[in-house]
């Protein structure tokens, strides 16, 4: 059995698809959070549909788990000031379905092999993946654009001791149908962070 070594927050909103993700991750109410021990996780994954008033009431403790050298990811529309070094969504001007399509600005393992279109469409209908984006912090890494070039998913290494992996559309957990080029995104965000989080405990005893 796989250790369940990251905490999925709001996980009555996680579309299960193929694969049951209660067989990889812990899960756990977002009112349990403020008194749910966090040290047993390596990275802590977040939703767009959770409560971010409560979360900005515990906006130290995200902080301190991300500063012992672990992994956030965050996939949703950012509103108020809870998460480190993140600004608030902004809503892309819209002028045709063209706007929303997602481009790839680096190479990341995560999204190999992975048809932009499947990102940007479903059914023919357009931002699916992203319909906006958050202003990127200072040292942070861009992996996905809209076509003007705002960042819809980028890597923040830099604001905290850990690393905050954030999207402004999903949190990637989604997307496991196999008959499609997306189908692997999930698994690989998931090897992703421990790797991740393997390399950040590295650099912390390095120092």
């Amino acid at each position: 059995m796989e250790n369940k070594d990251i905490l999925l927050l709001n996980a009555q909103s996680v579309g299960m698809g193929e694969v049951s993700l209660e067989h990889t991750f812990a899960m756990l109410d977002v009112y349990d959070f403020p008194q749910a021990n966090l040290e047993p996780y390596i990275a802590l994954i977040i939703q767009g549909s959770i409560d971010q008033e409560l979360l900005l009431k515990h906006k130290e403790k995200i902080r301190k788990f991300v500063d012992s050298g672990k992994v956030l990811v965050f996939g949703g529309h950012l509103f108020l000031p809870w998460l480190p070094g993140a600004a608030s969504f902004i809503p892309k001007e819209i002028r045709g379905h063209q706007d929303y399509e997602v481009n790839f600005h680096q190479a990341h393992p995560i999204f190999e092999g992975v048809d932009p279109n499947e990102l940007s469409y479903r059914k023919g209908v357009a931002g699916f993946f992203a319909r906006g984006h958050h202003p990127l912090p200072a040292g942070a890494e861009v992996v996905l654009t809209l076509p003007d070039g705002e960042p819809t998913l980028y890597i923040d290494r830099v604001s905290t001791e850990g690393t905050l992996f954030v999207s402004s559309g999903n949190a990637l957990l989604g997307y496991q149908d196999p008959t499609e080029s997306t189908g692997q995104i999930t698994k690989r965000l998931i090897d992703w962070i421990r790797s991740e989080y393997v390399h950040l405990q590295q650099r912390s005893v390095a120092q």
